[in-house]
């Protein structure tokens, strides 16, 4: 008989109930875009195994979504495309259907007699919404499991945080105890359903290949990400605090996008930094980044409800911007001139280019950019 692994079960929580059908467990993949250390993933192939059933993963491209021809979406179907290959050599079923989960999801789980849901945590308001809508039109449980966070967000904190400083001793308090090895993945003895593609159209075939050339210095998947973890610790974490604010050279790590994309689980990451032969005071300043800084953001999204508006800016940033508001611009800028570099500062333009030609910005001139988009823009209504 098959234990349930409880520290696989401690980063669940149930959004909706419902009644067990008896077909496959579906695991809606989003965030995690992988299948190894994926804490969602163990606990539905668990919850399959324990029952006999077949193991199906979806993932779905809206046609909401940016462009194609973006360079985020380039890297995150290249590795969807190779993580369809992965799991066929593991039995487990991996659909990127056409279309909306709110549409889809319901349809397939009625057509499928499907067992249970899985789905990864995320503190934006339209997933979760998204789950509520769906909970709510299917007649399964809806699970959720925080696989993007160290400690699940719900449990490192019950309220929103005024920074860093009250978060981390909450996390420092039980981060060892969370910090634990992954278990294995496994072939999965159940076959994947047959998916009628008439009624549930699937575009993995078409997905770009891992070579596509608009996804600037970096090559998308599992396999690219650790590859680029095992150098960066090897060759770069010893000097990270003393050379990632310096943009002109190559000091910081080059992970974001596959922590981003969830090609990287951050948990596999702070393993391999703490059981590096790099002494602890080096790790410090990476090791904050990566999970106090990290998990500080899911935070202030998930508690507070107008994380992307000004009313959920701190009072005295409100006060302050409110102050300035008719503030005479020394420039103004279209949106198109922006986007085409055409300032009159060669820095901000540099940083512009830089963006549209590698997908990415050193993070030390992330804030400069955004803020002399606010200086340079006419005063809103």
């Amino acid at each position: 008989m098959i234990q349930k692994n409880k520290d696989i079960i401690r980063r669940s929580r149930t959004l909706s109930q419902g009644q067990r059908g008896p077909g496959p467990v579906i695991y809606w993949m989003e965030r995690e875009q992988r299948l190894n250390d994926n804490w969602a993933l163990l606990f539905a192939q668990q919850e399959a195994l324990i029952r006999g059933k077949a193991l199906q993963i979806l993932f779905f491209q809206s046609d909401t979504l940016p462009s194609p021809e973006s360079g985020g979406q380039h890297f995150q179907r290249s590795g969807l495309a190779l993580l369809r290959k992965q799991a066929s050599t593991l039995n487990i079923g991996f659909s990127v259907l056409a279309g909306s989960a709110e549409k889809l999801l319901p349809r397939f789980i009625d057509r499928y007699n499907c067992h249970l849901l899985v789905t990864d945590f995320s503190p934006l308001r339209y997933k979760r919404k998204l789950c509520g809508k769906i909970g709510t039109n299917i007649s399964i449980p809806l699970i959720e499991v925080d696989g993007h966070n160290i400690i699940p967000c719900w449990i490192a904190s019950q309220k929103k945080e005024y920074g860093a400083y009250t978060l981390r001793p909450k996390i420092h308090r039980i981060l060892d105890d969370y910090l634990t090895i992954f278990p294995k993945l496994i072939y999965h003895p159940d076959a994947p359903p047959d998916i009628n593609e008439t009624s549930f159209p699937s575009i993995a075939s078409t997905l770009e290949s891992p070579a596509s050339k608009h996804t600037g210095n970096f090559r998308p998947g599992c396999d690219q990400a650790a590859e680029r973890m095992t150098a960066f610790i090897g060759e770069g974490l010893h000097f990270y605090d003393e050379r990632r604010n310096n943009p002109n050279i190559n000091g910081q790590s080059g992970l974001s996008p596959y922590l981003h994309f969830g090609h990287l689980a951050p948990q596999r990451l702070a393993l391999a930094i703490k059981n590096s032969p790099c002494p602890a005071e080096k790790q410090e300043s990476f090791l904050e980044e990566l999970i106090i800084r990290r998990e500080l953001a899911d935070n202030f999204c998930y508690y507070e409800p107008d994380y992307d508006m000004f009313a959920g800016f701190p009072l005295w940033a409100q006060k302050s911007l409110t102050q300035h508001k008719e503030d005479k611009r020394s420039h103004i800028y279209t949106l198109e001139q922006f986007a085409n570099a055409a300032t009159h500062e060669a820095l901000w333009n540099c940083c512009q280019r830089s963006l549209a030609d590698n997908n990415k910005l050193h993070g030390y001139l992330r804030m400069y950019w955004a803020k002399k988009i606010l200086e340079w823009s006419a005063t809103p209504e």
